[in-house]
């Protein structure tokens, strides 16, 4: 792992007294910091340690970040340390999107409009499965003697059901990781941060994670679908709904894994148990097997 004076030193021009480097706040896997120099400003993340073991591969994040920044949909990116990994991007002078506001149909619309560019990309190198990744999380959670919660086969079989309910779709760009953290307004514009996850995927992942990451009730996705979509069909709504539960699994396989790799000041265990409830919530509604018989048809 790079210190923040060597990282300093190896990008060109950044060395000596004139460069200032400010801490910011958020994101609980790497560290970043706002860099001053010469009237201008820069985001410096450094890679924290392990990410290698959450799957993170930091050239794919490379080259979503600078696919998305030539399209307008995340910040330019200016410099990147090799092998180390660590992003240089220009810093936005925006405001982050309150959860509160994020589901707001205008907003909703938006974000929707955001992800068509997104899903729209060429083709980024690295993919992306929510199965795939619980899969792998799992095993090196096991190795590493986690704890698991009692239902974890329950959990795990359902996801298997949702897994094979999903029409076969061709992969395109995604971002994967839709926090509320990870959105940024600036200039009238919504731009979506931090592209570690990113891969080739199923678009409806990051519906189903927008969704869930916001607290969506059906009304809310319905919009999300009409703007994204034009229509909001059963197949559809069944989709974006069984990718919401997919969405919790593979946060809570994360916090189990952290809670074990991670070295950091935060409760991993407490965020993977409400993760899991929430899979287990929505595994238990009223429509799920409505849900995974329409899902087929949500193309």
């Amino acid at each position: 792992m790079l210190t923040l004076d060597q990282a300093l030193a190896r990008v060109p021009g950044w060395s000596g007294p004139e460069t200032r480097a400010t801490p910011l706040g958020g994101g609980i896997t790497n560290h970043n910091f706002r860099i001053d120099r010469e009237g201008e400003s820069f985001v410096l993340r450094l890679v924290g340690e392990n990410t290698n073991l959450l799957g993170i591969d930091r050239e794919v994040e490379y080259a979503a970040s600078c696919a998305a920044a030539a399209a307008g949909v995340a910040p330019e990116v200016v410099h990147f340390l090799r092998p180390e990994g660590c992003l240089v991007t220009r810093f936005l002078a925006g405001r982050p999107i309150g959860a509160d506001e994020i589901g707001r149909p205008e907003i909703i619309a938006q974000v929707a409009l955001v992800l068509r560019v997104i899903h729209g990309l060429p083709p980024i190198p690295g993919t992306f499965s929510a199965f795939a990744v619980v899969d792998a999380y799992t095993e090196r959670a096991r190795r590493r003697r986690a704890a698991f919660p009692a239902n974890f086969g329950e959990l795990r079989a359902r996801l298997s059901e949702i897994q094979a309910a999903l029409p076969a779709v061709a992969p395109c760009p995604c971002h994967n990781d839709l926090l509320n953290a990870n959105f940024l307004e600036a200039g009238g514009r919504i731009y979506i941060l931090d592209w570690e996850y990113a891969g080739m995927g199923d678009a409806y992942f990051d519906l189903g994670n927008f969704s869930r990451n916001h607290g969506f009730d059906q009304a809310q996705d319905r919009l999300l679908l009409e703007a994204y979509a034009g229509r909001a069909t059963p197949g559809r709504l069944a989709r974006l709904r069984l990718m919401r539960i997919a969405s919790d699994m593979r946060e809570a396989m994360w916090g189990v894994l952290q809670s074990v790799v991670s070295h950091l000041d935060f409760d991993f265990r407490d965020y993977a148990d409400k993760h899991f409830r929430r899979a287990a919530e929505g595994i238990g509604d009223s429509h799920w097997s409505e849900w995974l018989k329409e899902a087929p048809h949500g193309v």
